[in-house]
C-alpha cells in the first residue's frame, strides 16, 4: 500500500514541479508595452485583493465547521477537523496560485500576439491554463496522499472495518473541505463576474454604444477582475472537488465491493489514485502537442492536445492495470479483470469527450441552435429569450441520455464499483481539460487589454481569434464540469447509501417522496438565491457607471479617466455579501433532514437535488452559452451588427444568459456534490 501511496504523491509533485516550471516560464516573458503593463496590473491586483478578502472572510466558517467535526467526534475520529481543514487549505491554494499566474499571463498573451503572432499567443494563454490545471491536480494528489498515509499510521491494524468507519471518513471530511470553499468562490467569484459583465454590457453597450472592453467604461476592469475570479478560481475549485470527490467516492464503493476478499480490496480501494496519478502524467505529455500555425484553427491545436492526453491515458492505464490487477476477478456475476477495470475507465473517459460535443453543438458559433437564436433576435428580445430558453432545455436531453448510458455501461461491466472507476475515468485528464478551459478568460482578458491599451488591430484580430475559441472551451468546459459533478454525485449517493448501513429505501414510503420533492426544489431555490443575487449587484454597479458617465462627461469624451475601483468595490461587497446565503442552504438542508427525518428522508433528499439539479444545471449552462455566441455572430456580422433592434435583443439575451451560464448553473455542480459529502460525514452519527 505505501509504494502505491509514494507513487501517487510522486505524480502529485511532479504536476505541482510542471506547475512551477510553466508560471516561470511565463514571469520571464516581458511586457513591454507601458499602458499594458499598467492595465494588467489594475486586473491582478483587482482579482488577488479578491481572493485575499474571499479567503479571509471564509476563514471563520471553515473553522467553525472543522471545530464542530472535532467536537461531535471523539477519538480518532477527531482528526476530521485536521482533513477538512487541508481540504480547504488545498483548494484554496489551487485558487490562489492559478489565478495568479493567469493574471499574469493575461498581459503577456496580449504582447506575444504583437511581437510573435498567433502560436506565441496561444502559447502563453494555454501555458497560464496548464498552471491552473496541473496545480488543482497536483494539489489533490498531494493533498490526499497526506490524509491516507497519516492516517493509515494513526491505526493500529488496518482491517476491513477500520478502513470503513476510520480511514475513508478521513478521505471524506478532505473531500468536504474542498466541496466548502469550492462552492463559496465558485457562488462569490460568479456574483462578482456578473455583476460587473451586466453593467458592462447594458450601459456600456445598449446605452452608451461603446465597444466592448472600451476603456471610457468604468465597468470594464472589475469584468475582466471577475473573468479571473469566476473562470478561473471558480473554475478550478470546482473541479478540484469533482477530482477529489470522485476518488474518494470510489475508494468507499471499493471496500463493499460483493465478493472480493481483503487483499483484492485494498487493491480495488487504491485503483482510483492510481488512474488519477497516470493522468496526470498524460495531461503533461499532452499540453506539448498544443501548438498551430500561422493562419490555422486554435481549437485544432487544443483538441489535438486534449486527445494524445485522452489516448495516453488509457494506454497508461492498461499497462498499470496489467501489473497491479492482472486476472485478479471476483464475483460469479460480477468480473473485475484488468480488462473489465480498463473498459469502465474508458467508459467514463468517452462519455466526458461526448458531453463536451454535445455541448459544443447547442453552444457553438454557427450551430442550428445557435443560429436559430440568432434569427429570433431580428424580431426582437423577447423572441431570442425564449429562444435560448427552449435551446438550454433541449440540450438537457442529448446530455443525460450521455449519462445515463455511461452509469448503465460502466455498472454492467463493473457493478457500482464501475460506477466510481468511470467518474474517476471521466477526470483522469483533468490537468489538460482545466488548462484548456482557463485559458478562454487568459484569451478574453487579453482581447480586453489589446483594446485599452490601443494595440493595433491586426492584434486584436489574434486576441479575437484565441477568445473566439475560449468562448467554445469554456462552453465545453462547463458541459464536462456537470458531466462529471453528475457521476460523481450518483457514486457519493451511493456511497452515502453504504455508509448508512440502509439495504432498501422504498420509494412509496411518504416521508422519502416528501423528501424527494424537497430535495428537488433545492436547487431551484439555491439558483433564486444566486440570479437575485447578481440582480442585485448588477443594479447597483449599473447605476453607478450611469452616475459616472452623467456626471463625468469627460470620460465619454476621452478626457477624463473613469473611476474602475469604485466599480471593484461594488462587486467585491456584493460578492462577499450575497455568496453567504446559498452557501449556508447547502450546509444545512443535509443536516436538518439527517438529524430530524432519519437516514431514510436524507437519501431521499439527496436523490430529488441529484436529479433535478443535473438537468437544471445542463439547462443554464446551455442557454447561457447559447445566448453569448448567438451576440458574438451578430458582432461579428456587418449586417446583423448594424440592425439595432437585433443587436439589442442578442445583447439583453446575453446577458440574461450571464448568471445563467457563470453564477447559478456551474454552481449547482457543487450544491449537489456538497449535499452528498455531507450526508458522507454525518452518515456514522445518524
Amino acid at each position: 500500500m505505501d509504494q502505491i501511496l509514494f507513487f501517487v504523491f510522486a505524480c502529485g509533485l511532479f504536476a505541482l514541479g510542471f506547475a512551477v516550471y510553466r508560471a516561470a516560464w511565463i514571469k520571464r516573458q516581458e511586457v513591454k508595452n507601458q499602458d499594458l503593463r499598467r492595465i494588467g496590473g489594475y486586473i491582478q491586483e483587482g482579482a488577488m485583493a479578491f481572493i485575499k478578502r474571499e479567503y479571509t472572510f471564509l476563514f471563520p466558517f471553515i473553522a467553525l465547521i472543522a471545530l464542530t467535526l472535532v467536537l461531535v467526534n471523539d477519538g480518532f475520529m477527531r482528526y476530521q477537523g485536521l482533513a477538512f481543514t487541508l481540504g480547504a487549505l488545498a483548494s484554496s491554494l489551487a485558487g490562489f496560485f492559478g489565478m495568479r499566474v493567469a493574471t499574469n499571463a493575461n498581459s503577456r498573451t496580449t504582447q506575444a500576439a504583437s511581437d510573435h503572432g498567433l502560436n506565441a499567443a496561444l502559447g502563453v494563454a494555454f501555458s497560464g491554463g496548464s498552471v491552473m490545471g496541473m496545480t488543482v491536480v497536483g494539489l489533490a494528489l498531494v493533498g490526499l496522499f497526506l490524509v491516507f498515509f497519516f492516517a493509515l499510521r494513526l491505526v493500529p491494524d488496518v482491517t476491513e472495518e477500520v478502513l470503513k468507519s476510520s480511514i475513508m471518513p478521513m478521505g471524506t471530511a478532505f473531500s468536504l473541505g474542498a466541496s466548502s470553499v469550492a462552492l463559496f468562490a465558485r457562488v462569490g467569484g460568479g456574483i462578482y463576474t456578473k455583476a460587473a459583465d451586466v453593467a458592462a454590457d447594458l450601459v456600456g453597450k445598449v446605452e452608451a454604444g461603446i465597444p466592448e472592453d472600451d476603456p471610457r467604461n468604468p465597468a470594464v476592469i472589475a469584468d475582466n477582475v471577475g473573468d479571473n475570479v469566476g473562470d478561473v478560481a471558480g473554475m478550478g475549485a470546482d473541479l478540484f472537488e469533482s477530482y477529489v470527490g470522485s476518488i474518494v467516492g470510489a475508494m468507499i464503493l471499493a471496500i463493499t465491493a460483493p465478493g472480493a476478499d481483503f487483499d483484492l480490496k485494498i487493491k480495488l480501494l487504491l485503483l482510483p489514485l492510481i488512474i488519477s496519478a497516470v493522468g496526470v502524467v498524460a495531461s503533461a505529455i499532452g499540453t506539448f502537442f498544443v501548438r498551430v500555425e500561422e493562419g490555422s484553427d486554435p481549437q485544432k491545436a487544443l483538441n489535438r492536445g486534449s486527445l494524445t492526453a485522452s489516448l495516453l491515458s488509457i494506454l497508461f492505464v492498461i499497462l498499470v492495470f496489467s501489473f497491479y490487477i492482472g486476472g485478479a476477478r471476483f464475483g460469479a456475476d460480477n468480473n473485475f479483470g484488468k480488462w473489465h477495470l480498463v473498459g469502465a475507465t474508458a467508459v467514463g473517459l468517452v462519455a466526458g469527450v461526448i458531453i463536451g460535443q454535445v455541448t459544443e453543438y447547442f453552444t457553438g458559433t454557427g450551430t442550428k441552435p445557435v443560429d436559430s437564436i440568432v434569427k429570433a433576435s431580428k424580431t426582437g428580445t423577447a423572441t431570442n429569450i425564449i429562444t435560448g430558453i427552449s435551446v438550454g432545455m433541449t440540450s438537457t436531453f442529448p446530455v443525460v441520455i450521455v449519462i445515463g448510458l455511461a452509469v448503465l455501461g460502466s455498472y454492467l461491466i463493473s457493478g457500482m464499483y464501475g460506477v466510481g472507476v468511470a467518474s474517476t475515468g471521466m477526470l483522469v485528464t483533468l490537468g489538460i481539460q482545466l488548462a484548456v478551459d482557463a485559458y478562454g478568460p487568459i484569451a478574453d482578458n487579453a482581447g480586453g487589454l489589446a483594446e485599452m491599451a490601443h494595440f493595433p488591430e491586426d492584434v486584436r484580430e489574434i486576441t479575437d481569434q484565441l477568445d473566439a475559441v475560449g468562448n467554445t472551451t469554456a462552453a465545453i468546459g462547463k458541459g464536462f464540469a456537470i458531466g462529471s459533478a453528475a457521476l460523481t454525485s450518483i457514486i457519493l449517493f451511493s456511497s452515502y447509501k453504504e455508509a448508512a448501513g440502509i439495504t432498501v429505501a422504498e420509494i412509496t414510503n411518504p416521508y422519502i417522496l416528501v423528501a424527494i420533492f424537497f430535495g428537488a426544489v433545492i436547487p431551484f431555490l439555491f439558483s433564486a438565491l444566486t440570479m437575485n443575487a447578481v440582480g442585485k449587484s448588477a443594479f447597483e454597479m449599473i447605476n453607478e457607471v450611469r452616475r459616472q458617465f452623467r456626471e463625468m462627461p469627460g470620460i465619454l469624451e476621452g478626457t477624463q479617466e473613469p473611476d474602475h475601483g469604485r466599480c471593484i468595490d461594488i462587486s467585491t461587497k456584493a460578492a462577499l455579501k450575497e455568496m453567504v446565503l446559498p452557501a449556508v442552504l447547502a450546509l444545512l438542508a443535509p443536516v436538518l433532514t439527517g438529524f430530524i427525518g432519519g437516514k431514510e428522508m436524507l437519501l431521499g433528499l439527496l436523490a430529488g437535488a441529484t436529479f433535478s439539479g443535473v438537468t437544471l444545471s445542463i439547462f443554464m449552462s446551455n442557454a447561457g452559452g447559447a445566448w453569448d455566441n448567438a451576440k458574438k455572430t451578430i458582432e461579428g456580422d456587418e449586417q446583423l451588427h448594424n440592425d439595432k433592434e437585433a443587436y439589442a435583443a442578442a445583447v439583453v439575451g446575453d446577458t440574461v444568459g450571464d448568471p445563467f451560464k457563470d453564477t447559478s448553473g456551474p454552481s449547482l455542480n457543487i450544491l449537489i456534490k456538497l449535499m452528498s459529502m455531507v450526508a458522507l460525514v454525518i452518515a456514522p452519527m445518524l
